[in-house]
């Protein structure tokens, strides 16, 4: 691939990005869903965003990531449930983690 196809392509990708993120507000009070449709849109959302965080936590490459990244993902998701602030989500993950890596827990 040359760079004018490389260039061509990056800019088709942003076009298009930039028009889906356009049509949202421009299209929502044109477009009605029913309370059942919202509903599932809602859900779908916080399905998804569940998906990502099991599939990041529990593996690496094609693999099990061990046990010290999921456990550092479980005391992340119980500090931010009890509402703890995001500073000190991030950096008691981070720390189980490390902690348990550094005591040889894979």
């Amino acid at each position: 691939m040359d760079t004018a196809e490389l260039l061509i392509a990056t800019a088709v990708l942003g076009a298009g990005t930039f028009a889906f993120r356009f049509a949202g507000p421009v299209l929502r009070d044109r477009v009605k869903l029913s309370p059942r449709a919202e509903r599932l849109m809602t859900l779908a959302a916080v399905v998804l965003l569940a998906a990502l965080v099991a599939t990041s936590a529990l593996t690496e490459g094609h693999g099990f990531a061990g046990v010290a990244r999921p456990a550092g993902v479980l005391v992340g998701g119980v500090l931010a449930w009890r509402k703890a602030p995001f500073v000190v989500v991030v950096i008691a993950a981070a720390a189980t983690a490390a902690l348990l890596r550094l005591a040889g827990v894979p």
